[in-house]
């Protein structure tokens, strides 16, 4: 009953806007009583009624009350705040569901303020208080409050457990190295703890270090970010000027061949036309003529006759009766080779510009420790360095193909053979995938024997059955392709062709630079000659592909061991 009596004294000297001991009291008309702060705050927000009430009784009061400090009351908390009486918590010092109650309260605890490891116990502040003044408790650790303060005690003794056994990695009482710990290495949990410390540091100076290290990359890739962006900027700025001054050029030199070739038209016209208005006339004058010698002939008197005939038959001053020579019809045919000739001159330094391009365009760094790409390989030597072991997969292979040598020949066969059912193989076309995914630099060589074959690479997921543009190499996006044949080459690609010039060999290197997009086809004979080059990005790993679809029974093709 004492305790609830000093509890309801503390609650009559707190103030009820903040629950805390009262400051600075007053006491308005009503008679309630509040910190002068508290319900100036609290009137400040009623003034745009100009009506001013008590947060207990609601009782309003008009004009605003004038505010006085109440002296005796506040003399009165001063005392007793000197006595110890403090004002009664608020309800968020009491501990709630997730909170460490204090193990001394009775009745409706308070939360916790620190937990002692000597005694086992939490403590809230008021309880806390003779761990501070009694010098018995000098010696008590007090840590932030922990509900697992009964994880310190050994099982097994029922003793603080306040050493660790480094044999078993395991905090122990001082009674457990005298039986179950005997012999083991054993130390104080503080001499323990400050090992650990010191590893815990250098643990902690490391991954300070990984992280200074961490940011400074950081900041060194986002400048290297903004130096490819502003050099991105600047080429692309650079090559729309130079691509303007090129086609300007070109409209210059358009213009200039229009008004040479028209010139050249009004000339050729007007020396023909004149031609033509001379020949004309002369043809005339020769109508005339024949008239006046039919008419002579039809005469008959014969001394008239022999007159006048000598002076109608002399043809003198007709210089083109019938010798004109027409010229043929190529007038502008040199022009119009000179103009083709620039083109396909244009085209070429076109083309192998932008192949230099998108090669330099693959070997931007973009990390600072990523080395730069290596050059395309351009012998036979360099290829075989990146030679890869490729075997054919028995289960994409066309049940119309036989596998020998180690799953590396395929034979073209009369009859079906009788492989098992599996979703991966070709159902319609005489094809088969390799076993091995393709990725980075890769290079290998095909032998053939027959009429010819189809040379790929395709992606894993290219259909196996359906419409022959689905599953065919070569014939959709999922596939690169070149036909070997022994007159010519073409290659495919979602199916459009492109005649491809080049030596016939029975043997063709593929190169492959996944990263880089390249693909490259090669003629190997005694020499190796570069059939056709692919620039393109690919988006998933590629597979080795086969196809004999012009092939007849008994055409192989061979995977070659290169190493």
């Amino acid at each position: 009953m004492a305790q609830k009596g000093v509890q309801l004294d503390r609650e009559s000297f707190s103030c009820s806007i903040c629950l805390d001991l009262l400051k600075n009291p007053v006491a308005i008309p009503c008679g309630h009583s509040y910190c002068m702060n508290c319900i100036k705050s609290h009137w400040d927000g009623e003034d745009v009624r100009r009506e001013y009430s008590c947060p207990q009784c609601r009782q309003t009061f008009k004009p605003r009350p004038v505010l006085g400090k109440n002296t005796m009351l506040a003399d009165l908390v001063e005392k007793l705040k000197k006595t110890g009486l403090q004002a009664a918590p608020a309800d968020h010092c009491y501990a709630g569901p997730e909170d460490v109650s204090c193990d001394v309260c009775t009745g409706r605890k308070l939360r916790a303020s620190k937990s002692c490891l000597f005694c086992l116990i939490s403590y809230c502040d008021e309880h806390l208080e003779p761990h501070f003044e009694l010098p018995v408790y000098k010696k008590h650790k007090l840590v932030e409050p922990s509900k697992k303060l009964q994880e310190n005690v050994c099982s097994r003794h029922d003793e603080v457990m306040k050493m660790f056994c480094r044999t078993d990695q395991q905090s122990i009482c001082y009674l457990c190295p005298e039986d179950e710990h005997k012999g083991h290495d054993t130390v104080s949990a503080a001499a323990e703890r400050t090992e650990m410390q010191r590893g815990l540091e250098g643990s902690r100076l490391n991954i300070q270090q990984r992280i200074q290290d961490g940011e400074k990359d950081v900041k060194l890739l986002q400048q290297e970010v903004e130096a490819i962006n502003r050099s991105a900027d600047k080429t692309v700025e650079h090559f729309g000027k130079t691509f303007t001054e090129l086609i300007r050029l070109m409209e210059k030199r358009r213009s200039d061949v229009k008004q040479q070739v028209r010139s050249q038209q009004k000339t050729e016209v007007s020396r023909v036309k004149e031609l033509q208005e001379k020949l004309e006339q002369e043809i005339t004058e020769l109508k005339r003529r024949d008239a006046e010698l039919q008419k002579l002939s039809l005469t008959e008197d014969h001394n008239q006759f022999l007159q006048d005939y000598p002076s109608l038959s002399a043809l003198s001053g007709f210089t083109h009766p019938s010798g004109t020579k027409i010229r043929p019809l190529r007038y502008f045919e040199d022009v119009t080779a000179a103009v083709s000739g620039v083109r396909d001159k244009l085209q070429d330094v076109l083309r192998e510009g932008w192949t230099n391009i998108s090669q330099t365009g693959t070997e931007v760094d973009v990390l600072l420790s990523q080395p730069r790409a290596e050059p395309e390989p351009k012998t036979r030597a360099e290829l075989l360095k990146y030679s890869r072991d490729i075997t054919l997969d028995p289960n994409t292979v066309n049940t119309r193909l036989l596998l020998s040598d180690g799953n590396r020949k395929a034979t073209l066969m009369a009859e079906e053979q009788s492989y098992s059912s599996h979703p991966e193989r070709f159902i319609e076309r005489w094809q088969v995938l390799s076993r091995e995914s393709l990725t980075g630099r890769c290079y290998w060589e095909v032998k053939w024997v027959g009429r010819g074959l189809r040379l790929a690479v395709a992606y894993k997921s290219i259909s196996r059955a359906g419409s022959w543009n689905e599953c065919g190499f070569g014939l959709n996006e999922k596939s690169w392709a070149l036909d070997c044949k022994k007159n010519y080459y073409i290659f495919w690609y979602n199916n459009i062709q492109t005649r491809v010039s080049g030596p016939r060999s029975f043997r063709v290197g593929v190169y492959l630079d996944h990263s880089a997009g390249v693909l490259s086809f090669y003629s190997i004979s005694d020499t190796m000659t570069l059939l056709h080059r692919v620039q393109t990005t690919f988006t998933e790993p590629l597979y080795a592909g086969l196809w004999l679809g012009w092939s007849v029974p008994g055409d192989t093709i061979e995977m070659c061991k290169l190493k």
